[in-house]
């Protein structure tokens, strides 16, 4: 019998989106093929201690999106970069209390999407799912996500950038001459619409920034853009695949935190999406230029806009997009052929494959 693979699933962290990176990494341990793989369980706390929790995934209130939270109870330990590919030593300094053959960082937002801990697999010469250092850090940041994606010529919303303190009434001026109203406002550098904003008025705007700057140096000032949410799964490494599409249509206002986790009828999600299949293809393809454009492996969604004149707007790119098995990227392939469960395998084998080349 050949040797299992043993996956390290790192999960929490110290982004706000460290609850819904529990319920992505509740996911993906309950699908993932036993016969296959060993899980080995290691989370990480807002503070960001590393505790490493082999066989049981310790979470408490896991059954409520709003308090479910990270078991304390692990031990401590760190992933050391050294001759011995994947090993997990106590923080103490005693190694070699595991092993791992790859890592599966289920984490959204900073400190897990941004290149970190992608710069840290590679450091300890292991392979990781998902993008790497460059695709992971320009895909977190919207900023350079749009300036790399207006330099590949697509459509992106126009937008000011806002540094944390410097909303001058200049800026403000400008963005209301040049944008107009209504405007979202959005950290640079979060997902999960954690931080997210529309404002309709002057000093909306300016209460909006601030929130936004709570989360980040960074704000984005983007024009409203009409049209119909659209989102698509794209799959692989150099030669990537891109799945249906699927509409997303929020039930209250914009598509915010709570509609994706909290509310049970917080949106309508129609897969595949009620398009032609001209759009359809359009934005397939468009969602394999972008993950290209931006050095992605692995996996990437990107939700676009499609307005009325069948126009596309890239919207928001995301490198780690959410694992719950109601989410939209699983829930796409899904509809594309693909189940949980072989999706979870392929971006294991393809994390080993990239790391082979």
């Amino acid at each position: 019998m050949s040797k299992k693979v043993r996956v390290g699933i790192i999960f929490g962290g110290r982004s706000a989106e460290h609850q819904v990176s529990l319920q992505s990494a509740k996911s993906i341990i309950n699908a993932i093929d036993k016969d296959k793989y060993e899980p080995v369980l290691i989370g990480i706390t807002p503070q960001g201690e590393w505790l490493l929790n082999e066989s049981t995934l310790c979470l408490l209130n896991q059954d409520d999106p709003k308090l479910i939270a990270l078991n304390d109870d692990g031990q401590p330990v760190a992933l050391l970069a050294s001759a011995n590919k994947g090993e997990v030593m106590n923080t103490s300094g005693q190694a070699g209390i595991s092993n791992v053959d790859v890592i599966f960082p289920v984490l959204h937002g900073p400190y897990g999407e941004d290149g970190s801990i992608q710069g840290l697999a590679k450091l300890a010469n292991i392979p990781c799912v998902g993008s790497g250092i460059i695709g992971s850090a320009v895909g977190m940041d919207k900023d350079f996500t749009k300036r790399l994606l207006i330099l590949a010529g697509l459509n992106v919303a126009d937008y000011e950038l806002v540094r944390r303190g410097n909303l001058s009434n200049e800026l403000i001026d400008t963005i209301e001459n040049r944008l107009r109203y209504p405007v979202f406002v959005k950290p640079a550098n979060m997902g999960s619409s954690i931080g997210v904003s529309k404002a309709d008025d002057r000093a909306a705007l300016i209460e909006a920034v601030a929130k936004a700057s709570g989360f980040d140096s960074k704000v984005l000032v983007e024009a409203a853009v009409v049209g119909r949410e659209i989102e698509c799964a794209v799959l692989g490494n150099d030669d990537p695949r891109a799945s249906i599409c699927g509409e997303i249509a929020a039930n209250h206002g914009f598509y915010d935190y709570d509609s994706k986790y909290i509310e049970a009828d917080g949106a309508t999600l129609s897969i595949p999406a009620q398009i032609s299949e001209e759009e359809s293809d359009r934005i397939r393809e468009i969602s394999k230029q972008v993950f290209t454009t931006l050095e992605c492996r692995g996996l990437t969604r990107v939700d676009v806009f499609l307005t009325p004149d069948s126009q596309v707007y890239i919207n928001e790119v995301n490198t780690m997009p959410g694992f719950t098995k109601i989410s939209m990227y699983p829930k796409l392939w899904e509809h594309s052929g693909v189940s949980y469960s072989k999706l979870i395998d392929t971006l294991i084998q393809l994390a080993i494959d990239d790391f082979r080349e």
